[in-house]
């Protein structure tokens, strides 16, 4: 055989950590079983391990020198060494043992007893036909290489081995679109395709356009990761990458992974979608925003037409500042803000989005058509994570509160009534979880909770929704009845809904709840008279002559004969927000509304309702 002087040496298995099933294996080791001979020696130090993959030719003799087979084609064999993955495959006893005592490129000679062999009970590989199984063989293996593998499918079909590590720890998965390097090839080194010039191969994961095994196998490669996959031929499927597979045993892929944009689909049915441009800084998700925080981007909006036209872009239309809104406000449509929670500062994404969560749910802009597709390119410059009031003492939870109510006072002068008004809101949720320990604290409480109720009433005001801002002072009248300033910004508010009774009522409730406030509520009765005089002018203008006309005659009350605004009287000035509890504020200009909706604010509604811009009084 060839064997040096340290010839046939008996074996003795080392311990090492194992499953139960490998201990119950090894017992049937016994003295003089499994007998080792080297050959010739390898080079290094280094030994197989569980979990390399070791690469090896064996021919396998009686001990009176006949083959009984072999891997290499002097010896009838095919010239494919074996591959297996030691600890994962299924390998004859003395292999499991013997194999990782070898250096690379060693030859020995392992002696096998039959139940180190097929022989063994319960053999978990299956035995060659007309293999001698009961007889002792001669095991002749060359240990061609070994190195760590990576297991991708549990039957050992797609491995992965490592050329250079890659960077960070996010891989691609469906439906990422991935550009990468790659050649193909057969295990003796024939290249079969190759793709490494140019522009790097593109494809969408999850949608075959690659065979099966090497999809998988690119699945757990992160960014600049070098790597080879092994396929075999049972996840050789058909792809447009190769439509010829057929007659492969193995192939072997060298992939380097360029890029990877992440794609989401956020609602799981492919209309809303995420795609990552820019990568942002930190780890996804432990660095993105949270519920709540304060969120900071630039985006631009354009319609999903030919021309891509664009019609919002805060370097723009924002005097090139940013858009600061808090998450969870609904200052910005949905699916704009569910795909800058799922975000990175610094990141940039493109988001296509379908119209029920873009603007057919919110304020649409003038240039969008009614059930537009979107798409919006997003920039999160940063966020502020919101702070955990819990633990707070009564006193730091107020000076919290001052500086958001602070901030929501400052957008109410610029103008941005929305912003402000869910700064407020922000700070009434927080007060749910606020539990006053004696009197003082409560009258603080109570007092700053009142305010915010009223500065969103006030918002609800500018924003021209008369009946929400009367259901915001609600919130401060049901507790306090005599509230002088809830009863005058409700009052306001009936005023400009038309509500003229309801209106006269709150203004002589603050007089007789406090005698201060009259200057203020005999202001607002007088503006109030004039308001009613004023319609009652008008009405006489559009109806006259409108019951002189003969039967079958038409009279037309349209909008030629509503009320128009008076340029004379309109206020343009911001009105400010509550400061100070004890001072109501002037009477403001109320915002003229058409006759008809004056003399009968149930039939406007009625009218509105049916759609109906003009009518007709027979």
């Amino acid at each position: 055989m060839g064997a040096d002087e340290n010839a046939e040496q008996e074996f003795v298995p080392k311990q090492k950590k194992s499953s139960s099933e490998d201990e119950k294996r090894r017992k049937n080791i016994t003295p003089g079983s499994l007998m080792k001979a080297l050959i010739r020696s390898g080079g290094g130090t280094e030994k197989p391990k569980d979990g390399d993959q070791v690469i090896f030719h064996c021919t396998t003799r009686t001990l009176d020198g006949v083959i009984v087979e072999s891997t290499r084609p002097e010896h009838g064999g095919k010239g494919n060494p074996i591959k297996y993955v030691l600890g994962k495959s299924k390998m004859i006893l003395g292999l499991c043992e013997g194999i990782p005592t070898m250096l690379k490129g060693e030859v020995a000679m392992f002696k096998m007893k039959p139940e180190l062999h097929y022989g063994e009970v319960d053999c978990p590989v299956a035995v060659p036909e007309g293999f001698p199984e009961r007889d002792e063989l001669h095991f002749e293996i060359e240990l061609i290489d070994f190195f760590k593998v990576k297991v991708i499918s549990e039957d050992l079909g797609v491995l992965k081995k490592i050329i250079n590590e890659g960077q960070g720890w996010e891989s691609p998965r469906e439906p990422y679109e991935v550009k990468l390097w790659v050649t193909a090839k057969t295990g003796d080194g024939k290249v079969i395709l190759s793709h490494t010039e140019g522009e790097p191969f593109f494809f969408t994961f999850g949608k075959a356009e690659v065979p099966k095994g090497l999809e998988m196998g690119i699945g757990t490669m992160a960014r600049g990761e070098k790597a080879i996959i092994y396929v075999s031929s049972l996840y050789l499927t058909q792809s447009p990458f190769m439509p010829v597979v057929d007659g492969f045993e193995e192939i072997q892929f060298e992939v380097e992974l360029v890029h990877f944009i992440q794609v989401r689909d956020m609602l799981g049915d492919g209309r809303l979608i995420k795609r990552r441009i820019v990568d942002g800084r930190g780890e996804f998700p432990m660095d993105c925003p949270l519920h709540d925080s304060l969120l900071c981007v630039h985006y631009k909006g354009m319609l999903l037409n030919k021309e891509r036209t664009v019609f919002y872009d805060t370097r723009v239309d924002n005097d090139g500042q940013p858009l600061e809104f808090g998450s969870g406000e609904g200052l910005v449509p949905e699916g704009l803000e569910m795909c800058v929670r799922l975000m990175l500062p610094g990141e940039v994404a493109l988001v296509t989005c379908p119209p029920d969560y873009a603007y057919d749910k919110f304020a649409r802009p003038a240039n969008v058509p009614e059930g537009a597709h979107v798409q919006w390119e997003i920039e999160l410059l940063g966020f502020e994570m919101p702070k955990d009031w819990t633990g707070l003492s009564f006193k730091s939870i107020m000076e919290e509160a001052d500086k958001i109510k602070n901030t929501g006072n400052r957008l109410f002068k610029e103008g941005k009534f929305e912003l402000a008004k869910a700064k407020y809101e922000k700070v009434l949720r927080e007060y749910n979880h606020v539990n006053p320990q004696d009197d003082e604290e409560g009258k603080i409480f109570l007092n700053s909770r009142n305010s915010l109720h009223l500065n969103v009433a006030a918002c609800y005001q500018k924003m021209g929704e008369c009946r929400k801002s009367i259901e915001a002072c609600n919130k401060v009248l049901d507790g306090s009845p005599a509230h002088v300033k809830a009863l005058y910004r409700r009052g306001v508010a009936y005023m400009s809904a038309g509500d003229f009774d309801e209106a006269r009522s709150d203004f002589k409730m603050m007089i007789e709840v406090d005698k201060s406030s009259e200057p203020d509520a005999t202001a607002a009765l007088m503006k109030l008279r004039q308001k009613e005089q004023e319609v009652e002018k008008k009405a006489k203008k559009q109806f006259k002559g409108l019951f002189d006309k003969k039967p079958g005659e038409i009279a037309d009350v349209g909008h030629d004969s509503m009320v128009e605004p008076n340029p004379e009287t309109e206020n343009h000035e911001a009105e400010e927000v509550d400061q100070n509890e004890n001072e109501p504020e002037r009477v403001r200009e109320a915002a003229p509304m058409g006759l008809f909706a004056r003399l009968w604010p149930t039939g406007r509604r009625f009218f509105t309702a049916l759609g109906l811009e003009r009518c007709s009084i027979l």
